[in-house]
């Protein structure tokens, strides 16, 4: 069941849904998400589903994580990239493979620590973390040329906003539980440009460090 067959089928289907961009395909195809996920559900890895991976969290759905990232990297490779919520580390992988610095902040020590061991067996190297509130950012490290968040804030925390270059972009679920929407964000000279893409389901974005 994690067999490049197997993969290749995800590939299919995340392209039937409408992802286009080759370099995100050629990437998901290459990366081993059963290996980002409790052995007990490996079986699984290749579905277009999220998946629990404890403390309440959950490693993205496939389609979300193509989408959010070609929405990221469409108009150019970023040279580097905050990512909020390491989670599993598989997002982080993925945006790994394709920019040459990713920052990745998360909340919660243990996934995080269980996800740095995954992404230095599989090999990748230029991942920097960091434990702490996803919220703050990581300004001592930016400003950013595109940041990706995995959890659903009701409104886009101003650290954020303040820590995009200008020109870059972030992808973030935002909104109540059932009515969150997917936007991608754009900063200007003088404003933020925000584009409403989909509507989605993601865990809440939480404050604090657990």
């Amino acid at each position: 069941m994690t067999s490049q067959r197997t993969r290749n089928r995800l590939i299919l289907k995340l392209q039937e849904l409408g992802i286009k961009d080759e370099r995100v395909l050629s990437v998901m195809r290459k990366v081993p998400r059963h290996l980002f996920m409790a052995e007990a559900l490996a079986s699984r890895a290749y579905e277009n589903t999220s998946l629990p991976i404890g403390h309440g969290q959950t490693i993205s759905q496939p389609y979300m994580v193509a989408r959010m990232t070609e929405l990221l990297i469409e108009d150019g490779l970023p040279e580097n990239v905050l990512e909020v919520g390491t989670g599993s580390g598989y997002q982080s992988s993925i945006l790994a493979s394709l920019v040459p610095r990713v920052f990745s902040v998360e909340r919660i020590r243990p996934l995080q620590e269980k996800a740095k061991q995954v992404l230095a067996e599989v090999g990748f190297r230029n991942i920097s973390f960091k434990h702490s509130d996803g919220g703050w950012g990581w300004k001592a490290c930016g400003p950013y040329e595109g940041i990706l968040a995995a959890a659903a804030p009701e409104e886009i925390p101003t650290n954020l906003l303040e820590q995009l270059a200008v020109g870059a972009k972030l992808v973030i679920p935002v909104g109540k539980e059932g009515e969150q929407v997917l936007q991608r964000v754009t900063r200007t000279e003088v404003a933020y440009e925000v584009e409403v893409i989909e509507p989605v389901s993601f865990v809440p974005f939480l404050h604090g460090k657990a």
